[in-house]
């Protein structure tokens, strides 16, 4: 069973700045994307940002100009630059992966998921 391990998350202030790292525990892993979901208390999980193992990436409207995806898909190693940060960015910040051939937005389009990482912005 694969593993996702989440890190970076914390507490930041209103236009700050925090950088997720996720890792997959299994090198021989090889989805087709991997992605950023997070989770608002009350709220339904949401996509945040994706890369596919080809390079390209994928933003929600809210993550675009202000969230920058990478990582390396030899490695199963995917970061979230996440800048000029809002009180509405709080919640926990989910890594998951994708073996089907595109990338989805919807969280049951991803198989496997990290524990989380809690990201809390103050104004």
């Amino acid at each position: 069973q694969v593993q996702l391990v989440e890190s970076g998350g914390g507490l930041a202030q209103l236009g700050g700045s925090l950088r997720l790292s996720c890792v997959a525990s299994d090198v021989a892993f090889s989805p087709y994307a991997m992605g950023w979901f997070r989770q608002a208390p009350g709220r339904a999980r949401e996509f945040v940002a994706a890369m596919s193992n080809r390079g390209g990436t994928y933003y929600s409207d809210s993550a675009k100009g202000r969230f920058t995806v990478s990582g390396d898909s030899a490695k199963n190693i995917l970061d979230l630059q996440m800048n000029n940060l809002k009180p509405e960015d709080t919640a926990v910040y989910y890594c998951a992966t994708t073996s089907r051939l595109y990338v989805g937005r919807k969280e049951s389009e991803y198989d496997h998921w990290g524990q989380g990482t809690q990201v809390t912005v103050s104004a």
